[in-house]
């Protein structure tokens, strides 16, 4: 019980701050690990695939970036609803700080999607089921940020944009069944829980760690992002004087 009311201590901006400068450096070197050997990986040791050459090898960006989409939002919209059911200020805090990340990850799967559908489809955009699910998904990052900016208070703010991101969950699993859902273009999963990859092993090792890259840059940006929001949210408060001496 007393290891538990010791980490809830961290609920709070002023235990958080510290504690998430320390982890920062920690979160960019495994995400600087990871992403060199996951490129090592992908673009050198990956074997050429047989139908689409070495055009495929943007997967290895593709696919982590949309996995990423639906994580961080998803961890947005639970933040956002703890901030919004527990008035905790750390919370809404988190969500903000991690809506600019997802939105960069929802554009980055659309560029790259584009990038690999133009020689598999011939054409740049089609309004295809996860296509347009996931073009969705950005707009609800966009307007999540555009909303808390438009609103001068910060907590009718959080409690707006948690509204907002609660209500944009039920995209998520849209975009991750759509293919199994309806007629579309748009390869089914390499990558499921219910049956084995069916890509190469050294493939899948590649994709693994790139997403895992990706992972812990998200954390040590969001991180970095959370620390701005805390100082700039939280600097009546005495602390944050002494925490920038």
């Amino acid at each position: 019980m007393n290891k538990l009311i010791h980490w809830f201590r961290f609920a709070s901006p002023q235990a958080f701050y510290p504690l998430a400068g320390r982890l920062v450096p920690l979160f960019w070197l495994l995400a600087l690990l990871f992403g060199a050997a996951g490129l090592w990986v992908s673009f050198f040791v990956a074997p050429t695939d047989a139908q689409q050459g070495e055009g495929y090898r943007i997967i290895f960006v593709h696919v982590p970036a949309s996995w990423m989409s639906m994580i961080i939002y998803l961890a947005m919209a639970f933040w956002a609803g703890l901030g919004l059911a527990l008035n905790t200020r750390l919370s809404s805090m988190m969500a903000q700080a991690l809506a600019p990340t997802g939105a960069l990850m929802a554009a980055l799967s659309l560029v790259t999607g584009s990038l690999w559908g133009k020689p598999m489809w011939g054409t740049w955009w089609i309004w295809d089921a996860r296509l347009t699910s996931e073009l969705i998904l950005f707009f609800l990052y966009v307007g999540f940020i555009a909303l808390q900016a438009a609103i001068d208070d910060p907590r009718r703010a959080d409690k707006a944009g948690a509204i907002l991101a609660l209500v944009g969950v039920v995209n998520v699993p849209i975009i991750y069944f759509s293919v199994q859902w309806w007629n579309t273009l748009h390869q089914g999963a390499s990558v499921s829980i219910t049956r084995s990859p069916s890509m190469a092993q050294t493939m899948l090792w590649g994709m693994l760690l790139m997403a895992l890259a990706f992972w812990m840059y998200s954390i040590a940006v969001a991180l970095m992002r959370l620390r701005a929001i805390i100082l700039e949210r939280e600097r009546h408060s005495g602390w944050v004087n002494d925490a920038l001496e």
